[in-house]
């Protein structure tokens, strides 16, 4: 297969990015096509939808051999299921599926046409293999079952930024660092509050620590 595009985003690192689409519909993205697919009419008819499908590769994550079951990090880490019931990055192909809001079209620029995404999940320079529009009529089934992750979608931590802290972040920017931050970007299986983490996001270094569900920014580099 080819690359089509990459997408640009604020997160260089694997750790603190959203682990679905649409957790944080304040994370913005822009898809910016190879030279061989920088056709504006390849995008013709795209404006009358307002969510794509994204089709991409996982990186960092190439293993000679699959393994059948998985640790979720939502289960805690310590419980196993199959792999083709889970969405971990560890998988025969390392193939990702996002769901994005189609935000705007930019079809003339110096680097072609640019597609503007919201509720991302995807590292900086993630190469994408395919793009296509989301059909709410054949894409949404309004009877689906959400399994074993259902359980989970509603955890989230409160989180506490402190106001010199989060003035160091760029002001359109703010909503979504505490979003991602409520999405609790640690292993579920990590327990320390002493512990401090660093999520890099939009060239800032956001430290922080967890104590049960409360997360505390200490500092911002």
């Amino acid at each position: 297969m080819k690359m089509i595009a990459k997408i640009e985003t604020d997160f260089p690192d694997k750790f603190g990015v959203p682990r679905q689409s649409g957790l944080v519909e304040e994370l913005k993205g822009t898809i910016v096509f190879e030279p061989e697919y920088r056709n504006p009419d390849a995008l013709k008819g795209l404006e009358g939808y307002n969510y794509i499908w994204l089709l991409w590769q996982f990186e960092g994550v190439e293993r000679d051999n699959w393994s059948v079951t998985v640790r979720p990090p939502r289960l805690g880490g310590n419980k196993h299921m199959g792999v083709f019931a889970t969405r971990s990055p560890f998988r025969p192909n390392p193939i990702g599926l996002s769901s994005v809001k189609l935000e705007r079209i930019e079809l003339h620029t110096e680097r072609g046409p640019l597609l503007h995404v919201s509720g991302i999940d995807l590292r900086h320079n993630t190469p994408i293999y395919d793009i296509k529009p989301y059909l709410p009529y054949a894409d949404c089934h309004t009877d689906a079952v959400g399994g074993f992750a259902h359980e989970v979608k509603d955890y989230e931590l409160e989180v506490i930024f402190p106001e010199e802290l989060i003035l160091k972040i760029p002001e359109g920017k703010r909503e979504a660092i505490v979003a991602v931050l409520k999405q609790d970007p640690r292993p579920s299986y990590h327990n320390d509050p002493a512990r401090k983490y660093g999520v890099s996001f939009a060239g800032f270094d956001v430290r922080f620590v967890v104590d049960g569900k409360v997360l505390t920014v200490v500092d911002v580099i």
